[in-house]
């Protein structure tokens, strides 16, 4: 599995420049007024991974099968959304579908290109998209509790317990922070994210900046970074505009273009990374003569369950987990030399998939 990840931001911020930039595609409008994305844009992407191609060349495979990646870019969000101002009901319903949400902020100054709120404030900006999530989980919780409530008192042990943790969130956001402000125990995750709410996701700030603030960031960002820090949150820097003409440009030019400005790699590589490491996934492979393929699962997934990323049949009928460490795979020449050299595993049901492993399953239907 890959994940879903929704762009969001005041209109005018860039979003739909980056998400265009992003899928190299053209097919969200990146116009210089409100609204122009109606409908959320769903765009899926490769997963840039050097590790798979190393592991095919070893491995001779005739194809290489990166997992993907799912972009959603969402119509802008105004002041009021989550009364129904502007396209709040759809900006927030769609928000409701992804897995995390990616905050495009504004920090750069472009006289030509007019903001919502007629001033450039990343961080207020920030706090307005905040606090509609917020009104709106409010008022989806309030609208929840007197029939938890009701259920709870009639001597409804799991009603009991889901009313106790609505009651804990209630009281963060009404004190004006995130649902994910609210300390959750382990055995209360599964509860939590199925109350759906929506400053319960992950989230990430993508600052957008100007192509010279590209590899430093500048004194708006800057801000932001400072705000991410103290929640805990992710940030990573990226320019549309940059990635928007990458997106034009073959390998080797991209190199060159990203050598002038003093960076290593576009900005979706490093959206990518931010990403995984948010919703804490990891990546294994399997690899053989006829494609050497990656797949994507949470930390901590046991193996049958990585099994079945590839094949419901694989986590039904599992047997075991024959794996290979990626830097035994590298460094030994592949399945066969380590088998022999003895660095092939046979896992069972409890084996705790890691990232880079190489894995062949046996399964049994």
């Amino acid at each position: 599995m890959g994940f879903k990840c929704g762009i969001v931001g005041l209109p005018n911020v860039g979003k739909s420049t980056l998400f265009n930039a992003l899928t190299k595609t053209a097919s969200a409008q990146a116009q210089n007024y409100p609204f122009c994305t109606i409908e959320p844009n769903v765009g899926e992407v490769a997963v840039p991974d050097p590790r798979l191609y190393r592991i095919g060349d070893v491995a001779k495979s005739k194809a290489i099968v990166p997992t993907r990646l799912t972009f959603v870019d969402i119509a802008g969000l105004v002041r009021g959304a989550s009364k129904g101002e502007g396209l709040g009901n759809q900006f927030l319903a769609h928000i409701r579908e992804v897995d995390a949400i990616a905050m495009v902020l504004r920090c750069f100054e472009d006289g030509d290109i007019t903001h919502v709120e007629g001033r450039i404030d990343p961080i207020a900006d920030a706090e307005i998209i905040e606090t509609e999530l917020m009104l709106a989980d409010l008022e989806s919780l309030e609208r929840r509790t007197d029939a938890m409530e009701k259920r709870a008192k009639g001597g409804d042990k799991d009603a009991k317990a889901a009313f106790a943790l609505m009651q804990r969130v209630l009281v963060v956001l009404q004190d004006g922070k995130p649902a994910r402000a609210t300390e959750i125990a382990e055995d209360e995750r599964r509860a939590f994210k199925s109350l759906n709410l929506l400053t319960s996701k992950p989230l990430l700030y993508v600052c957008n900046v100007d192509e010279a603030s590209s590899a430093e960031g500048n004194a708006f960002s800057d801000l932001v970074v400072a705000k991410a820090e103290a929640e805990g949150a992710g940030v990573i820097l990226i320019s549309a505009e940059i990635e928007s003409e990458l997106a034009q440009l073959d390998e080797a030019e991209q190199a060159e273009y990203l050598a002038t400005l003093g960076l290593e790699e576009p900005g979706l590589n490093r959206l990518i990374r931010s990403g995984y490491e948010l919703l804490e996934l990891v990546t294994f492979f399997t690899s053989g003569p006829n494609e050497s393929r990656a797949w994507t699962v949470r930390k901590n997934t046991k193996a049958p369950r990585a099994a079945g990323a590839i094949h419901t049949d694989f986590e039904r009928g599992f047997i075991r987990a024959e794996t290979i460490a990626y830097c035994d795979f590298l460094s030994l020449g592949g399945e066969a030399k380590s088998k022999e050299a003895g660095k092939m595993r046979a896992e069972g049901r409890d084996y705790t998939v890691k990232d880079g492993d190489i894995i062949l399953f046996r399964f049994n239907v």
